[in-house]
């Protein structure tokens, strides 16, 4: 995705964020922390990272479907890209 390139310092951010927020759950699963506090952690995870998914999925419709500069059958395949995507996500 050679489009993300353009994002690329702010999405290895939000990666990065992520990633700090996955070792703040290891520490305090190693730490036996409580279940609640564990809880917390990794529904924030789960928002960060469909906070993601959100906007590379918007910057793939946006360049790899809507963009009415691209061939039908461009369009088409990258609306079959983020189907497969959608749906592997959703599992």
């Amino acid at each position: 995705m050679s489009h993300t390139s353009r994002e690329k310092n702010k999405l290895l951010n939000r990666v990065r964020r992520i990633k700090g927020q996955m070792e703040a759950i290891e520490r305090h699963l190693d730490e036996e922390k409580g279940c609640a506090e564990v809880l917390q952690l990794i529904a924030g995870v789960r928002g960060a990272i469909n906070g993601l998914m959100g906007e590379i999925i918007e910057d793939h419709i946006r360049h790899h479907v809507a963009d009415g500069k691209l061939e039908q059958s461009q369009r088409d395949d990258g609306a079959l890209e983020l189907i497969d995507v959608v749906r592997a996500y959703m599992k």
